[in-house]
């Protein structure tokens, strides 16, 4: 064969060589699969969290309960998963007037660690629709012992409180301070408007544990007739779907 047939010869194979080559990346091409997630609102309790890292879970402790377990939060994916117990201490009969203070909640951590961090309650928002809510309290009565004798003039005023959350929604407004009426009043505590407020949020009283030892203080007239026995009253704290202002 002569020496240019060969050089044709060659090119021809090369190029059917490329050619198919060509084709077969002609051949490939692209595709597009799925993803999806679908979420519902969510009835279950949600657990407290500590009020001074609202991302790590804790277990308050009840100053006014014998085993010192609180009650339960609410079900529903809008509910009330804690509020403290306020227990203002052993004092002594005076004729003058005194200001007593809460004392701060105490609460283990996940590894059964005791703390203690402000006196607080805390909302849980799981309905998934960012549509706001609006918490509010009252002080059923005045402090009564037993036998009904009234701790006449005493007066809850909670103060220093600051709303907390690990939540990326906007934070709902709280109140930062503001007094119980003892007659059953409510009082405002914390709203959150249309588009705020999905999520766990929390109003603590102090931001940290000294402040939290001074927030919640109960005043009583020098005046006002004690008994050496204990009061008590009992506070309720109310949850609705209406957004705040």
């Amino acid at each position: 064969m002569k020496k240019s047939q060969m050089i044709l010869l060659s090119t021809m194979l090369l190029g059917g060589v490329f050619s198919t080559v060509s084709v077969a990346a002609a051949d490939g091409g692209e595709y597009t699969s799925n993803g999806v997630i679908n979420y519902v609102p969510n009835t279950d309790t949600t657990d407290p969290v500590d009020p001074l890292d609202p991302e790590q879970p804790v277990t308050p402790v009840d100053p006014t309960t014998p085993d010192g377990k609180p009650e339960p939060g609410t079900n529903g994916p809008l509910s009330i998963d804690f509020a403290s117990s306020l227990a203002f201490g052993e004092q002594k009969i005076t004729s003058t007037t005194q200001t007593y203070y809460a004392a701060a909640q105490k609460y283990k951590d996940a590894s059964d660690i005791e703390k203690e961090g402000p006196n607080f309650v805390q909302v849980s928002d799981n309905r998934g629709t960012e549509t706001g809510w609006t918490l509010k309290v009252k002080q059923n009565a005045q402090f009564k012992t037993a036998e009904d004798q009234e701790l006449t003039g005493a007066k809850i005023t909670l103060s220093n409180g600051n709303v907390v959350t690990g939540s990326q929604s906007a934070k709902p407004t709280g109140v930062a301070t503001f007094s119980l009426d003892p007659s059953g009043s409510e009082s405002l505590v914390m709203s959150a408007k249309d588009g705020e407020g999905a999520g766990t949020y929390l109003m603590d009283w102090g931001n940290s544990v000294d402040t939290a030892k001074n927030s919640i203080a109960l005043e009583v007239p020098g005046s006002t007739t004690k008994y050496a026995k204990a009061y008590k009253t009992t506070f309720t704290w109310t949850l609705t779907d209406a957004p705040g202002n």
